[in-house]
Parts: C-alpha cells; sequence; structure tokens
C-alpha cells in the first residue's frame, strides 16, 4: 500500500479554546469534547483532523516540550467569496482571536487574510478574488 495522508494532528494546550476555534470555522467537532485528551473530526474528502493535549503527547513521548514560537502549522480554509473571508476575519477578531494579516487583495488573484488559532497557529482564510475563477 502507498502511504496517504490520513490525519492532520495539532498538539494544543487548552483543548476546549482549540475547539471552540476550530467550530467558528465551521469544522463538525463532536459535543462535549472539551475535556478529552484526544479528539477527531472528519473533513470533506476524507481527510480527518485531530487535537491532542501537550499532557497526551508528553504521556507517550515523556522528552516532548512546546516548541518555541508560533507558526508551526498553518491551515487555510477556503471561502465562498471575497466578502466571505472580511466577515469570517471580522467574526473572528471580534471574538478575541488575534488577527495576523487583516483581509487584502493578494497578487495571486485572492483575497487572504490569517487569524492565529489559540496556540498561535496561522489560519489563512482566502478566496478567489473573482468567484467565478
Amino acid at each position: 500500500m502507498t502511504p496517504r495522508l490520513d490525519v492532520i494532528g495539532l498538539i494544543v494546550s487548552d483543548m476546549a479554546a482549540s475547539l471552540t476555534f476550530y467550530r467558528r470555522l465551521g469544522l463538525d467537532v463532536p459535543a462535549g469534547s472539551e475535556d478529552q485528551p484526544h479528539v477527531e473530526a472528519a473533513l470533506p474528502g476524507g481527510l480527518r483532523i485531530a487535537w491532542d493535549t501537550e499532557e497526551t503527547i508528553r504521556s507517550f513521548d515523556p522528552s516532548w516540550t512546546r516548541p518555541p514560537g508560533d507558526g508551526r502549522v498553518g491551515l487555510a480554509f477556503l471561502c465562498g467569496s471575497p466578502a466571505e473571508v472580511d466577515s469570517l476575519y471580522a467574526e473572528l477578531t471580534g471574538a478575541g482571536y488575534r488577527g495576523h494579516l487583516k483581509p487584502w487583495d493578494a497578487f495571486w488573484g485572492q483575497r487572504y487574510a490569517v487569524v492565529l488559532d489559540p496556540d498561535g497557529c496561522g489560519v489563512s482564510l482566502f478566496a478567489p478574488a473573482d468567484p467565478a475563477a
């Protein structure tokens, strides 16, 4: 069998805060999982996303330490229109999440913005500048 990407894993310092953030982005995270050490959700196309607490990782890798700095993983969410990029960015930053790059018209033809998740990972929001494209 040829290996295939199956799971995107995130190591989180606060499970409830991380799940709240990703629910706001439309991920179908199981209800009542905020206190769990490991949580998974199905993504379109058959991939899964998983969250593990730092304690869970240390349970099988005692030498693991939190990497210094932010931005170790970047996720990107396709929005339906440039206006949705602006709206979602405003919603997330209005809810207290840190904006990293305010919405702008990128030279590569997208409306683009970046918000940081509770652990400082960049989450890009983008849409074709011309929705018909």
